[in-house]
C-alpha cells in the first residue's frame, strides 16, 4: 500500500474559481482542438475519459504525489538569487525544477502520464524530443514501471544532444533517429505521430509539452502546475504576498505554463513568456511564433506558429534544440490574444551571454532554453521595468549539461 506523502500536496492558495478552460471541444478561445487522423479519435477519447476520472481519484493523486516526492524530488527550492538579484535592482527568485530527478520539469508530466498509461493497459510507450530531457524523462518512467520505450529524435538533435541519447540508451530506450525535414522536433513529432496512429491499440504517446490534440495541452498543464503551486506558496511564506512577475522560456510551453496557470486568476501577477529569436527576428532564422508568427493549424492543434503566406510551416532555428519548434501551445496562444501574457523573444547570443554570467556569479550551469528567460531579466532591468521591491519568479527550467557540447563549441571553450 502506498504511503500518503504532505510534502508535494502544496496547499492550494489561490481561489478555487480558477479559470476551467479548455471548453468541452478542448479548446481555449479560437485554439487548440483535435486536427487529427479519424483512427487516434478513440484513443483521445480513452486518454480524455481516464484522465478526467484519475484527476478527481483519491488514490492517483496519493500515487502521483508519493512518487513526485520519493523519485522525483519534489518539493523543488525557491531560491533567492542574491548576486542576480544585485545586478538586476530586483528580488529573483529561481523556481529550482532542474533539481529535479533527471535535471528538468519534464519528469513532472512523464510521471502522470505514465500512471494514465498503465491505467489504460498501455504496455507501449513512444515519445518525441528535441533537447533529449523529455525522452530521457520518459525512459526514465518506463525503466520505474517496466514499460517498453520508444523516443523520436531528429538527426540535428542527436548531434546535439549526444549525452543524453546515451542516457535515454542506458535506461533501456529505444532511440530512433529522424532524417526528413529539418531533422529536428517538429520532424520528431511527425514520425512519432505516425507510429501512434499503425499501433494506436497498445501504445501511449506522452507528449512532452502543452501543445497537440485535446486532451494533451490540459493534461500537461495540470501535471506541471505543480511548479506553480509550490511557488505560489513559497513565495507568500518568504515575502507574504505574491510575485509582480513570473517568467520562464517558451519553446512548446509546458514550464512556463506550469508556472503561470496557478496565478492565472491574480491580476496583480504578470507573465512573461521568453521565446527564442536565434540569429534574430529579422533574419527569419528564429523560433518565435507567438512574437513574429500567424495562426494556424500544426500538429493536431490551432496555434500560433511561423509559416510562410500559402500556409507552409517555415523552417525554425535555436542554439537550443528545445526551442527550435515552430509551434506553441494553445493556452499561449489564448494568453497572448487576450493579454494576460506577455511574449518576447532574446538572440542565441544573448542567451549565452546570460548563462556565463549565472554560471560564474551564482554557481549555476542553466539550460539553454531556460537562459533565453535569464537573458530578459536584463531587458527588463534596462528598460526601466524593475525596482528594489519588484519580485521575480524565474522558473528554472532545467539543467545545462546536455548543452556543455554546444555551449563549448560556441565559446570557444574546447
Amino acid at each position: 500500500m502506498i504511503k500518503t506523502i504532505a510534502t508535494p500536496s502544496i496547499p492550494q492558495t489561490r481561489p478555487e474559481s480558477v479559470e476551467t478552460l479548455p471548453d468541452a471541444r478542448g479548446r481555449f478561445g479560437d485554439y487548440g482542438g483535435r486536427f487529427v487522423p479519424e483512427t487516434l479519435i478513440p484513443a483521445l477519447d480513452e486518454l480524455a475519459a481516464e484522465y478526467a476520472a484519475a484527476r478527481v481519484h483519491p488514490e492517483f493523486q496519493r500515487e502521483l504525489d508519493y512518487h513526485l516526492h520519493d523519485f522525483v524530488g519534489r518539493a523543488t527550492p525557491l531560491y533567492h538569487a542574491e548576486r542576480l538579484s544585485q545586478r538586476c535592482g530586483a528580488r529573483v527568485y529561481l523556481k529550482r525544477e532542474d533539481l529535479c530527478h533527471t535535471g528538468a520539469h519534464k519528469i513532472n508530466n512523464t510521471m502522470g502520464q505514465i500512471l494514465l498509461a498503465r491505467r489504460m493497459g498501455k504496455p507501449r510507450i513512444i515519445a518525441e524530443t528535441g533537447a533529449g530531457q523529455h525522452g530521457v524523462a520518459t525512459a526514465t518512467v518506463c525503466a520505474r514501471f517496466g514499460l517498453q520505450c520508444e523516443v523520436y529524435m531528429g538527426e540535428e538533435d542527436v548531434y546535439r544532444q549526444s549525452l543524453n541519447v546515451s542516457r535515454m540508451k542506458l535506461l533501456g530506450a529505444k532511440v530512433i533517429t529522424v532524417t526528413s525535414g529539418t531533422r529536428t522536433l517538429k520532424d520528431a513529432t511527425n514520425d512519432a505521430m505516425r507510429d501512434w496512429v499503425t499501433n494506436v491499440r497498445d501504445t501511449h504517446y506522452i507528449i512532452g509539452s502543452v501543445v497537440g490534440p485535446h486532451p494533451y495541452p490540459m493534461l500537461v498543464r495540470d501535471f506541471q502546475a505543480v511548479i506553480g503551486r509550490e511557488a505560489r506558496a513559497q513565495i507568500l511564506e518568504r515575502e507574504g504576498r505574491l510575485p509582480d512577475i513570473v517568467m520562464a522560456c517558451v519553446g512548446g510551453g509546458s514550464n512556463a505554463m506550469g508556472l503561470f496557470y496557478p496565478f492565472v486568476e491574480d491580476a496583480s501577477v504578470r507573465f512573461i513568456g521568453v521565446e527564442a529569436a536565434g540569429e534574430g527576428i529579422e533574419t527569419g532564422r528564429h523560433c518565435a511564433p507567438l512574437s513574429a508568427g500567424t495562426p494556424g493549424v500544426f500538429q493536431g492543434s490551432a496555434s500560433y506558429l511561423i509559416q510562410h503566406a500559402d500556409g507552409q510551416v517555415a523552417p525554425s532555428h535555436s542554439i537550443s534544440a528545445g526551442l527550435d519548434y515552430p509551434g506553441v501551445g494553445p493556452e499561449h496562444s489564448y494568453m497572448k490574444d487576450n493579454g494576460r501574457a506577455r511574449y518576447v523573444a532574446v538572440t542565441d547570443s544573448q542567451a549565452l551571454n546570460a548563462l556565463q554570467w549565472l554560471a560564474r556569479n551564482e554557481g549555476i550551469i542553466a539550460a539553454l532554453e531556460t537562459a533565453h528567460a535569464f537573458a530578459y531579466l536584463e531587458v527588463l532591468r534596462d528598460q526601466g521595468e524593475l525596482a528594489l521591491e519588484t519580485i521575480v519568479i524565474i522558473n528554472c527550467s532545467g539543467r545545462g549539461d546536455k548543452d556543455m557540447n554546444t555551449v563549448a563549441r560556441s565559446l570557444e571553450l574546447v
